[in-house]
């Protein structure tokens, strides 16, 4: 059966049911596919379908959806702690794990092991190579960055990111399910840290040093970036948002694949990373999120 869309994508798995994980859960659902949603943990499941399930109770508050659209989109979500498995009738599946590139090419040499030889494999990494993930299958071809930004249900961006041997038509595919899912992709080359994080993660680091070097208070720093530049959300409230683990995973990639000293991460955020206060999913981060 076919999608509207003529990706041709029904079925979709996607592993790791965190913040990006169940977000990409969520639109897929609500836009008609069959979803799988794999963790290693039960409770981590459970947890991710009650996110799913408030983040749709805002949508139907809001009167974005209807309450039959939440109901028929949440029976469409299965969980699974078996990944090979759950991938074993897939059009298409999408890792949305932490930034650790050990942790991605061991995933992927598993899903092309138990995916059908026809699914397309994607990544949902802010950073790492898309190249080097499709070295470790059997099907390069057939493997593709599908970046989506957080939080998922609300941003319209997909950065669709082409490996060296990412062919035309797995390119076509995940640009017309991207549509599909009412997003706007864009599609960019295989460098660190790809268009989004290349440009953003040496702004936020910049503000990090700004803080070190007290310059001004994480709220100063925030309001002038927020009035003066027009952005949403300061530098270091998004930095929070995004976790400061995955902010200092992003910039470790593109210092090291990149070779330069301006992706640097700031002592700071090393500090604050190793002392738990990882932002607004831990509580505290630049800005204190008690209660």
């Amino acid at each position: 059966m076919t999608n509207m869309d003529g990706s041709g994508i029904r079925r979709v798995a996607v592993i790791g049911s965190g913040t990006m994980g169940n977000g990409i859960a969520h639109i897929a659902a609500l836009n008609g596919l069959d979803v799988t949603l794999v963790d290693v943990s039960a409770e981590a499941l459970e947890r991710a379908i009650g996110t799913i399930g408030k983040n749709m109770d805002r949508q139907v508050r809001k009167e974005q959806i209807s309450e039959a659209a939440k109901t028929e989109a949440l029976a469409r979500i299965r969980t699974a702690t078996d990944r090979s498995a759950a991938v074993s009738d897939v059009d298409l599946a999408i890792e949305a794990v932490p930034e650790i590139p050990e942790l991605k090419y061991e995933i992927f040499a598993d899903l092309d092991a138990n995916a059908p030889p026809g699914a397309i494999l994607a990544s949902n990494t802010s950073s790492i190579s898309i190249t080097e993930i499709a070295a470790r299958t059997s099907r390069p071809e057939k493997v593709i960055g599908m970046h989506f930004m957080n939080p998922v249900p609300v941003m319209q961006l997909v950065e669709v990111i082409r490996g060296l041997a990412t062919d035309d038509a797995t390119t076509r595919a995940v640009v017309d399910l991207s549509k599909a899912l009412g997003k706007t992709p864009v599609e960019v080359n295989d460098f660190p840290g790809f268009v989004s994080n290349r440009v953003l993660l040496p702004m936020i680091n910049e503000a990090i040093f700004a803080l070190m070097e007290g310059v001004a208070d994480a709220e100063a720093i925030d309001t002038v970036m927020k009035l003066g530049m027009n952005h949403p959300m300061g530098p270091l409230t998004l930095a929070d948002l995004i976790g400061l683990d995955t902010c200092l995973n992003i910039l470790e990639v593109l210092h090291r694949e990149l070779g330069d000293d301006r992706y640097r991460p700031c002592p700071l955020l090393r500090k604050y990373v190793a002392a738990g206060w990882l932002g607004r999913k831990s509580g505290r981060g630049f800005h204190s999120y008690a209660g």
